[in-house]
């Protein structure tokens, strides 16, 4: 681990004192994956547009002037002892509509479960009274736990979807949100499904601009996203019309690949090669596109992936309910491959993304070390292999904030100058709180450390996207 005590240059813009606020704190990042950034007693300038202009650290000549000139202004604000600033949490996979099932039907095969559970729920979101009743439960419950940044699967029908969006603007989450399109009718319930291929472009393409033109996201805080379910669930001409599209607008494109056994080995029968190459010729492939789970990547599904500039999304909770493998995630870094964090809500049973941290680092310590006690140590995991695979607390928030911006292609995820002001308030002196800091004994790297293993819901005390508070803890 490297431990950044000083801002980068880039820190040292001047700090506007037009900006809307400014926030003393001490702040944490990870701007890269073995890189904690420690900012303490910083001064956060944040302009009107909501970027972060400077963090002026004690000692740089302009902190005393910008510091006075927000506090004349009614402008300067600050953490109370025991809060800390960290960037919001970026989760690359969430199926909204299936949060009434969430922490049920964990205990069955995913085709099962798709099937029996989710595909029943999901048709229910064509009426938009419930959809509204759901939405309004999920944004909020996800911003109430660090998550200022969402990339969100709906549901085949628009109308459900279009409630999502607009919750999502309605409580101020950024967010992608996409129109599920699947079609194959051996896979799909007939009940539940796009009536053509063609007729699922054109919804997608109907979403996508009713989005973009949407006249409460003319900052384009929520974004459309081409979701195709995954391979088993679409016909080759839906896979095909949905490339061409997301060729054609340059849009993000998230679906499952190399989830399961069950779902790697269906599509090498069907297409004849994995999961990562059928995409990549029916165009889905992009620097945009995000891929959930992706366990089973060959060293071929890598290469291309790394060259394309395409990321996975590591759900490493839901990977052992359903996959019953785990993420390489250190190998694949190693390897250039773009990736973040996901909870996977529901096939992942936690909205934290601070527990979503947690399991990443509990599945690589065991893909590491191994589990087998059959198996002799010197046998045993990853790491008698020559392949380290274990992952820290700063590997695991780099995941879940800056690797999961720079998946998205976004300006997120660091608190740094140029990027957006989205962060949360850390409290560690929280009534409920599950952290302890022992005075005198706990150096601020041993606090982020404290919060990445025992920060909760209760811990999150205040939430701002682009620079505007979007929630505080009652």
């Amino acid at each position: 681990m490297t431990l950044f005590a000083s801002p980068p240059a880039a820190a040292a813009a001047a700090c506007d004192v037009s900006a809307a606020w400014a926030l003393q704190c001490t702040a944490f990042d990870a701007p890269a994956s073995d890189q904690l950034r420690v900012q303490a007693d910083v001064l956060v300038c944040v302009n009107a547009r909501g970027v972060i202009e400077a963090v002026l650290h004690q000692g740089d000549p302009r902190r005393q002037a910008a510091q006075a000139a927000h506090a004349a202004a009614g402008t300067l604000r600050s953490l109370p002892a025991g809060s800390y600033l960290l960037p919001g949490m970026v989760d690359l996979h969430v199926h909204a509509p299936q949060w009434p099932q969430n922490g049920k039907a964990l205990d069955v095969p995913l085709e099962v479960w798709l099937q029996d559970n989710t595909f029943p729920l999901e048709a229910r979101y064509r009426d938009p009274a419930f959809a509204q009743r759901v939405y309004d439960v999920v944004v909020p419950t996800l911003l109430a736990n660090g998550t200022t940044t969402a990339m969100y699967f709906g549901t085949v029908d628009n109308a459900g979807n279009q409630v999502l969006a607009e919750r999502c603007l309605a409580h101020g989450q950024r967010a992608l949100v996409g129109k599920v399109a699947m079609d194959e009718p051996t896979q799909c319930p007939p009940y539940y499904k796009d009536a053509s291929a063609a007729q699922a472009v054109a919804d997608t393409q109907a979403f996508m601009d009713w989005l973009r033109t949407h006249p409460a996201n003319a900052q384009q805080r929520v974004l459309p996203v081409i979701t195709p379910r995954f391979i088993p669930s679409c016909t080759d001409a839906l896979l095909q019309g949905l490339g061409d599209l997301a060729q054609r607008t340059g849009a993000h494109v998230q679906t499952h690949c190399s989830e399961s056994d069950w779902a790697h080995g269906h599509v090498l029968a069907r297409t004849g090669t994995t999961d990562a190459h059928a995409l990549h010729r029916f165009g889905l492939m992009t620097r945009r596109t995000v891929v959930a789970h992706a366990n089973f990547l060959t060293p071929e599904d890598v290469a291309l992936m790394a060259r394309t500039g395409a990321s996975v999304a590591h759900c490493p909770l839901s990977n052992f309910y359903f996959a019953n493998s785990v993420f390489p995630a250190r190998t694949g870094l190693q390897q250039q491959l773009g990736m973040g964090l996901a909870t996977d809500i529901s096939g992942g049973y936690s909205p934290s993304m601070f527990d979503a941290c947690r399991h990443a680092m509990t599945a690589a310590l065991a893909l590491h070390e191994g589990t087998d006690p059959d198996q002799p140590s010197t046998a045993r995991g990853r790491a008698v292999q020559g392949c380290p695979a274990r992952i820290d607390h700063v590997f695991a928030l780099w995941l879940a904030t800056a690797a999961g911006g720079q998946a998205l292609d976004l300006p997120i995820g660091r608190i740094e100058p140029g990027y957006a002001m989205d962060a949360i308030a850390v409290d560690c002196l929280a009534p409920d709180s599950n952290i302890w800091l022992w005075a005198g004994e706990d150096s601020d790297a041993d606090v982020l450390q404290k919060i990445m293993h025992n920060a909760t819901r209760a811990n999150v005390a205040q939430v701002w996207v682009q620079g505007q508070q979007v929630h505080t803890r009652t």
